[in-house]
This record gives C-alpha cells, structure tokens and sequence, in this order.
C-alpha cells in the first residue's frame, strides 16, 4: 500500500515520531492496515538507529496508527514475485530491523490494537513487552499463503511461549486472540482497548526512571540467556524461507490470497526445480556409518 500524498512536501510520512520526555513512540502510519511495506521498514529503522544514537531516549513505545490493526503484517504484492535470492534478502531486511528492536540499549514496549499478524507479529516479538487492547488479534498466517514466517517469528515466537504452542500457531496459522495470547504467555498486560497506548506509556515512563545502564544489561543478559545461538537460528531461518519462494505452494498461496480466493495446495511434494534438498531432507551419517563406508571403500580397493 502506498503513502498518501502530503501535498508539494510530498509523502506522508510511514512513521511518526512522537517524545514524552525520556519516552519516545513511534506510531506505524500506513492505513488502514499499516501494511510494512520496503518503504516503511526502511523509515522503521532509520527512525530506530537514530533513537539508539540518541542518549536522552530512555525507553520506546511502538505503536499502529488507527484502531484497525497495529500491522496486518507484509506486503504480499511486493513478495509474490520474488526470486529465492530476493526472498532470502527481504528476510534479512525484516530481520536486521527486528534485531534493532530486540538490541536495542533500551527497553521497548509495544501496544497493540486490533490485527497483529504476520510481521507485526514477529516486530512484536522482538519487543520487550506487549500491551494489547481486548480486541488485539495475533497470529503466524504464512502457512497459508505458502511460506514460513521469515523475519524472526520461527526462532522467538518458540523462546516466547514454548515449542508446542508455537508450533500450533505456526502450522495452523489461526488468530489468536488477547486472553489467549495472554494465557499462552505471549502478551504481558491485556487492557481495554481504548487505554492500550496510555497504559503502555505509563509502563515505558516508570521504566524510563530506572538506571539506563542497569535496564540494558538486564536486557542483554536475559536475551541471550534464553536464545544464545539467535544468530544461527534466524539464519537457518533466512535459508529457509527463501527456498520456499519459485514453488508451487508460494505461488498459489500468495496468488490467491491476493485474488481473495481459497488457495488450492498439491496434495504431493512436487519435484524441486533445483536438486539441492531441503534442510529437512538431509540425511545425516553418524561417526559410526561414514566410518564402516570409508573402511568397505577401502577394502574394495584392495
């Protein structure tokens, strides 16, 4: 979706920046779904690196513009008719930025009305904390259209709320409403819609009187002590989701998502164009097998 137009200045701006003191919020202003285009994922993190330079910023409130949805996630048009290359690096664009959020010298909370799906889910998840109105909607709906989540939902939504339930969120691509994601651990506080932001605010305003240098060690120390290989896993999750793209699931997926039509999966795994496997589909050879092959290739020598 594109920007409307400011007149001679010219766009609007994807992102507002707004400062309270020491807290700051940027709102995602993309109506009336705050789609995450390339356009405002690149204002997103120009807006966050200039914020992690700044010391007087001592915590960040992020927010969607509306009452509709904090995102509805990615832009599909723009995905459609990527390349595995181009997949694999809008992956990398989603998750730089998320990694931005996630280090942060700050903490960052995240207030959430209405639709939180796809990557603004996986943008939440790289928050400190989430806030969300009753009427908040999360979810990982990529199954649907053919792919995976590719920008960090496979490796924190897991670390957030646990294997089983991810998994289910994940594989099933259901909504998952506020007293649910609550109850799965996901959100931290579920209030009233209409006081979401204000209680986010407040919350980011008696963490912004605490010691910064504390409030980043905390943070950096329980980030990795949950997730010490993050980097590994997002990159295996780049790969990943990059080989996804040029099949037939992601392209009937996608097409009829933009069609609004039920897509139609292939029951049978078809052939891959290319003859490198999948990650999954790669058998590994214990010590012990390679050895007694390495040992018959020797005898068969003689």
């Amino acid at each position: 979706m594109a920007a409307e137009s400011d007149g001679p200045s010219g766009p609007a701006p994807l992102v507002l920046r707004e400062d309270r003191g020491h807290v700051t919020v940027l709102t995602l202003h993309n109506p009336p779904l705050n789609i995450l285009t390339t356009p405002l994922l690149d204002e997103l993190r120009a807006c966050v690196l200039k914020l992690r330079d700044d010391r007087s910023v001592r915590a960040l409130v992020i927010t969607g513009s509306g009452d509709r949805a904090f995102s509805g996630g990615a832009n599909v048009r723009e995905m459609l008719p990527m390349s595995r290359a181009e997949a694999t690096r809008h992956s990398e664009k989603g998750q730089s930025l998320y990694d931005l959020l996630e280090q942060a010298p700050f903490p960052v909370i995240a207030a959430v009305r209405g639709y939180c799906i796809g990557g603004g889910c996986e943008m939440v998840q790289a928050c400190d904390f989430i806030f969300a109105g009753d009427d908040a909607q999360f979810g990982q709906p990529e199954i649907n259209i053919g792919v995976i989540p590719g920008w960090g939902g496979s490796r924190r939504l897991p670390r957030i709320i646990g294997p089983v339930r991810a998994r289910r969120w994940i594989m099933t691509g259901d909504r998952i409403g506020a007293a649910q994601a609550l109850a799965d651990g996901f959100v931290d506080q579920v209030v009233p819609s209409i006081e979401v932001l204000p209680a986010a605010i407040a919350f980011a305003e008696t963490l912004a009187r605490k010691s910064a240098e504390a409030l980043a060690a905390a943070k950096y120390l329980v980030n990795h002590s949950t997730d010490p290989e993050r980097s590994r896993g997002l990159a295996d999750e780049r790969q990943v989701w990059g080989s996804l793209f040029e099949t037939p699931g992601q392209q009937e997926g996608m097409g009829a998502f933009l069609e609004k039509r039920p897509a139609s999966f292939s029951p049978d795994r078809r052939p891959r164009p290319s003859p490198r496997p999948y990650p999954w589909e790669t058998r590994k050879v214990s010590g012990r097998k390679s050895a007694g092959k390495r040992g018959r290739s020797r005898r068969s020598r003689k």
